[in-house]
């Protein structure tokens, strides 16, 4: 039995982070199957672009620039989505950023930006949303990284600010459930033809030996985490909270990624 994407027809679908990479592919995946989507990102050149895009798909869409740092600059965005296209069903929270360094060679502001994005943006993102997400029947999805759970060289800023993320998660689906929300965390694997993985893994050897290590032998596509998404906006999701989900072809059950190679190929592109 295939999913049903007619139930998205005429849904809110508010996509943070959502110009580019996974995040977009998301919502061009709800824009196929009818949502209505209000995109946030810092670049308002990248939200045009996004925009017509969806548009191009026959979406109604809206680009909203904001700072997921930045509670007021959110808050405003909510308020004219909402104006627009009334509560909010679908909530993704995708703002992420990353860079490769060891601990010792990381100031306390590199860490800090790092914490600043992934997870106090998370909870301003998910925290600011509640009073405009559709009650019941609204869900949530934080898009997080295996750094999460898997300690990983040249990444302690990610894996302190994704298991954060893991976490509020969790706290929130504790706290929101009797409102008749959900919320999950999807863990994408390394997907192909995003800005993260060509900063982990520069190059066509780097990219192959990373398929490699994957059980399934291939790398993920937008379209692998777009579905994970919808299932659990759908019906067939409705019973699912609280939970975080590895979609990554198993490479999560591999252990730590050694980054050492695309750390020094990085520092050498800046030198």
């Amino acid at each position: 039995m295939d999913l049903n994407t007619a139930q998205f027809r005429g849904r809110h679908v508010f996509v943070a982070g959502g110009s580019s990479g996974i995040n977009f592919g998301i919502a061009q995946a709800f824009a196929r199957a009818g949502a209505r989507l209000s995109l946030i990102s810092r670049s308002a050149d990248k939200l045009a672009s996004a925009v017509a895009q969806l548009e191009t798909l026959g979406a109604e869409a809206i680009g909203l620039p904001a700072d997921v740092r930045q509670p007021e600059a959110l808050t405003a965005a909510y308020t004219q989505a909402v104006a627009r296209f009334g509560a909010i069903d679908v909530l993704v929270s995708g703002a992420a950023g990353n860079f490769l360094a060891q601990a010792l060679d990381m100031s306390p502001n590199a860490f800090k930006t790092v914490v600043d994005i992934d997870l106090l943006g998370s909870f301003n993102v998910v925290r600011l949303a509640h009073a405009h997400l559709r009650q019941p029947g609204a869900c949530v999805i934080q898009i997080s990284a295996s750094q999460a759970f898997t300690p990983t060289p040249y990444q302690a800023h990610v894996c302190a600010a994704k298991a954060g993320v893991d976490m509020l998660t969790r706290v929130l689906a504790l706290e929101w459930g009797a409102q008749g929300i959900r919320i999950n965390s999807i863990v994408p694997g390394p997907i192909a033809d995003t800005e993260g993985l060509r900063r982990l893994a520069p190059g066509d050897a780097a990219l192959q030996a990373m398929a490699e290590r994957v059980p399934l032998k291939r790398l993920g596509r937008i379209e692998d985490i777009a579905r994970m998404a919808m299932l659990l906006a759908s019906d067939w999701g409705s019973y699912i909270t609280g939970t975080v989900i590895p979609v990554d072809g198993g490479l999560s059950l591999t252990g730590p990624r050694d980054f050492t190679a695309a750390a020094e190929a990085s520092q050498r592109g800046r030198g």
